[in-house]
């Protein structure tokens, strides 16, 4: 068995090396985000019945039970005003391609929460994104409370 001084490299090692020297050189692309196969240009192109038919059965079924009033305004506002944060209630209302690259404010039962609409969000409800509940912080011992519980016993 051949022994490896400091600094001389096994052909094994430099073959290695190689391979990931030539590897840096290739321009790594950003991976295309698709939707059940369909790319955002797609998705957007398709009508709202051939977009029912691709989206999980959760949100096929409610849209074929038909949009509310709101909803369908707040489709068209989104229309209307591609520039605008667009505040709404409708925390039942589903992400469609053509809310991409907007923004809106959706209420979480205390203050409106800023979305703006990215491709991975369709599908998804506003009340997935916009939580109403968050994780109590709790501060130190002892703090706002009564003067024993301040001294915690040393281990």
């Amino acid at each position: 068995m051949a022994r490896r001084t400091k600094g001389l490299a096994t052909p094994k090692a430099a073959r290695r090396r190689e391979r990931k020297r030539k590897a840096g050189i290739q321009v790594r692309r950003k991976k295309e985000f698709t939707y059940r196969g369909m790319t955002i240009e797609k998705l957007q192109e398709l009508n709202f019945d051939d977009f029912i038919k691709i989206v999980p059965s959760r949100q096929r079924r409610s849209f074929r039970r038909g949009l509310s009033k709101e909803q369908a305004k707040l489709i068209n506002d989104s229309d209307s005003k591609p520039d605008k944060v667009i505040r709404t209630h409708r925390r039942e209302m589903i992400i469609i391609p053509q809310f991409v690259g907007r923004s809106f404010a959706v209420y979480n039962g205390k203050e409106f929460v800023n979305l703006e609409i990215m491709p991975e969000m369709i599908g998804l409800y506003f009340g997935e994104l916009a939580p109403t509940r968050t994780s109590p912080t709790h501060t130190g011992p002892g703090v706002g409370a009564t003067k024993s519980s301040k001294f915690m016993p040393l281990k």
